[in-house]
Order: structure tokens, then sequence, then C-alpha cells
């Protein structure tokens, strides 16, 4: 009876021991997204309560595919938020990713996974910028949108040029990728005009919002 009541004391201690040295579960990340702009796609995240001294690793997968990926230079991070436009840059595939704290040497969150992320569908277009020349022939209007985009859709980018009257109503004219610039003629002479840019990209039915509005006044 004595070693019955001997071995339960000594499971009872080791239970306990067990106990206190388990990992504690820290609270995971929250908030994971992409933000992607002219298909410059960086995942974004908000630290748990707890955050001080965490590291965040950050994992990937094509949709559809069964196994995750570690990216390579967001692993035990402590900054929150990882460019992700090398690996996610096939605009005909959808991807995940995942992200977990942890706090050396042994504690770690559960995962939280991103919605699901196309950078066809999802990436936001940045407006251009519109430059402005006044002349005897008229308004010469340069537009150059950001170069990221310049980089990646080169051939694709268009541009409308919004021509604004006093009476309030407008003018469009159209600019394909390659022009360097359009000259506005038959305006009327010593009248302010105002304008904005707007990028397009038709394939992929998307555009920016326009941008600043400028204004010139004719010779």
């Amino acid at each position: 009876m004595s070693r019955l009541l001997l071995g339960a004391v000594l499971l009872g201690h080791l239970g306990v021991c067990s106990a206190a040295q388990a990992p504690e579960m820290l609270s995971k990340p929250t908030e994971v997204r992409f933000d992607s702009v002219d298909y410059r796609h960086v995942l974004h995240w908000t630290p748990p309560g707890n955050s001080s001294s965490l590291q965040y690793s950050v994992q990937w997968k094509i949709y559809g595919e069964l196994d995750w990926l570690d990216v390579g230079g967001c692993q035990r991070i402590q900054k929150t938020q990882c460019d992700l436009s090398a690996l996610t840059s096939d605009l005909r595939e959808w991807y995940y990713a995942r992200v977990h704290a942890s706090s050396p040497p042994a504690s770690k969150s559960a995962w939280t996974l991103s919605p699901r992320f196309s950078p066809r569908s999802d990436t936001k277009i940045s407006s251009p910028l519109l430059r402005l020349n006044h002349t005897v022939q008229g308004i010469v209007v340069r537009v150059k949108p950001p170069r990221l985009l310049v980089r990646k859709m080169h051939n694709s980018l268009q541009h409308k040029i919004y021509l604004m009257h006093s009476s309030g109503e407008e003018t469009v004219f159209d600019m394909d990728c390659c022009s360097k610039k359009l000259t506005l003629k038959d305006l009327k002479h010593k009248t302010k005009y105002c304008l904005q840019a707007q990028t397009l990209i038709p394939a992929h039915a998307k555009s920016s919002t326009r941008s600043a509005v400028k204004c010139v006044t004719t010779l």
C-alpha cells in the first residue's frame, strides 16, 4: 500500500514539473493581409497584445498546393511586414501567406492565415504625375506613371487626360504607353484650363484614381 502511495506522489510531482516546463503559448498576430500597390506585394500584420521582444516568421504557398514554404529574409524578424513581390509575381495565380510569433527560446503562437490574394485583381494602381507647359501651339501634357508600374506593365499602360472647361464640361483625350507628350490645340487664348490624368491597364480592367488637378493659362 505504501509503495502505491509513493508511486502516486511521484507521478503527481512529475506532472507538476511537466506543466511548469511546458512552453507558454503566445497570442498570435492578427490582421494578416497583403497590401499591394503597383504590383509590389507586401504582407502586413498586427502584433498580439504581449508583443514585446517578439519575433515573426512568414510562410507562403500557391492556392491549391499542400506545402507551406518559408520566406527567405522573413524568419524570426522583429518588423511586422514582409515583401513577397518576388514570390507572388505570377499574375495568373492566387496565393496565401501565414505568420506566427515566437519568443526565444521556445514559446510560440499558432499561425495566422491571410485572405487569399490575387496580384492581378488585388493590386492598386497609383495615380500618375502630370506635367503641363503652355506654348503658342497649345498646352503640352506629359504623364509619368510610377517607375514600378512602368517596369512591370510598360506595354499595357494607357492614360486618359481630362481637360476641364470653365463651364464644367470635360474633354477626354487618350494616350498610349509609348507617347511622351500630348499637345492640346485649338484652345481659347488667355484662358485658364485645369487637367487631370489617369492610368489604365485595360487587359486587367484596372485603373488608378485621377491625379491631382493642375491648371495652366494659355497664351
